[in-house]
């Protein structure tokens, strides 16, 4: 009924959110091994583009049918309703179906269990454990990886956190009404499907999740270059432009997916996808600072500074991870160097593990 109603509601469903993002992450990361965990982590991802075609059909439609006050309750309070009550059954179903790991699957039986666990040894990172470990924390506030993680995410969801929460009216801005407005914003859903699917089945078959991801942020760097260029009186063509934007999520994806394949020791995970997330929400609550006025010229500028700030963080991660791959290959040739047994089940990090290769 007022805005400190709508803040407080808002602040809890941040807190209830949160652990979405990185929970389905490691979820991921138990279940799979690495060569199929990145079109997979793409897969669920891409369910956000299934939401933004689905919300803004829901949207036009209640707005459609609420015309010229048909409805005792405010349309946006009905979407909301809609919405939370879908979110708040598929909560309380995926709590009762989804195991915390291979031993508890209901719907396993006990060979396929073993069966279940054997196939991710190769990942050398466990199927979890329940123990905190603080050295996993020093370590992951140490490594220069994660760092360049949250660099991105920051950086990379300053311009996400503008259009997700303005997208209507960039596209109302190009000269359509608002009923049009959100319809014609749907088709960027579909965009952002086709290029994570995309991105996540190329990037796993060539073994290159990180150079693969990047035409998504070269894609949306050309489509903001479009709005810009385009002058008002082409509509379509701006609107195009804006469709390519929603590319963009592609490196994004490709990071939290390679928390799942690239980050090992349970705790250190956790801390990594904590502050990957940490500087998701940062860069989101900085985002639409940007749009600030009608012209949204500094926003598109924002923009197109940030994702390729991007790009040059995901050409870092490339060569760290590379390097560290080179380094460990030299210890493991050297004279006398044994692999401890069972090693892939002790919860080691991916820097105390010298068996672990980093996938680029």
């Amino acid at each position: 009924k007022n805005f400190a109603g709508a803040v407080a509601v808002r602040f809890f469903l941040g807190v209830f959110e949160a652990a979405v993002t990185p929970g389905f992450a490691l979820f991921t990361s138990q279940w799979y091994t690495k060569r199929e965990q990145g079109l997979r982590v793409n897969i669920w991802f891409s369910f956000n583009g299934f939401a933004q075609i689905f919300g803004g059909l829901v949207a036009y439609g209640i707005s459609k049918g609420t015309e010229n006050g048909r409805s005792s309750i405010a349309p946006w309070k009905i979407i909301f309703l809609l919405t939370g009550l879908l979110t708040v059954t598929m909560g309380i179903i995926f709590l009762w179906l989804m195991p915390d790991n291979q031993l508890n699957a209901r719907f396993l039986s006990k060979e396929d269990r073993i069966l279940a666990i054997e196939r991710v040894r190769e990942n050398q990172q466990g199927i979890g454990n329940k123990h905190f470990k603080m050295y996993q924390v020093k370590e992951a506030l140490t490594d220069p990886l994660m760092w360049a993680f949250v660099f991105f995410s920051l950086v990379g969801d300053i311009p996400n956190g503008g259009i997700s929460n303005f997208f209507s009216l960039l596209v109302k801005s190009f000269g359509y009404t608002s009923q049009q407005s959100l319809l014609y914003a749907t088709p960027g859903g579909a965009v952002e499907i086709v290029a994570l699917i995309l991105s996540g089945y190329l990037g796993d078959r060539y073994r290159q999740r990180l150079l693969v991801s990047s035409f998504g942020l070269l894609i949306s760097i050309v489509g903001v270059v479009m709005i810009i260029a385009i002058p008002a009186t082409t509509p379509t063509g701006r609107l195009v432009g804006y469709y390519m934007t929603n590319a963009a999520p592609t490196s994004f994806v490709a990071l939290l997916s390679l928390i799942a394949t690239n980050v090992a020791g349970y705790t250190k995970k956790t801390t990594f996808a904590a502050l990957f997330l940490i500087g998701y929400c940062v860069g989101n609550i900085i985002g639409p600072q940007t749009f600030r006025g009608t012209d949204y010229v500094p926003a598109e500028i924002t923009i197109v500074v940030c994702q390729g700030l991007c790009l040059l963080d995901l050409g870092f991660i490339w060569w760290w991870c590379r390097r560290e791959n080179a380094r460990k290959a030299a210890l493991r040739a050297e004279p006398g160097y044994q692999k401890i047994e069972n090693q892939e089940w002790l919860d080691l990090t991916d820097r105390e593990n010298i068996e672990f290769v980093y996938t680029l």
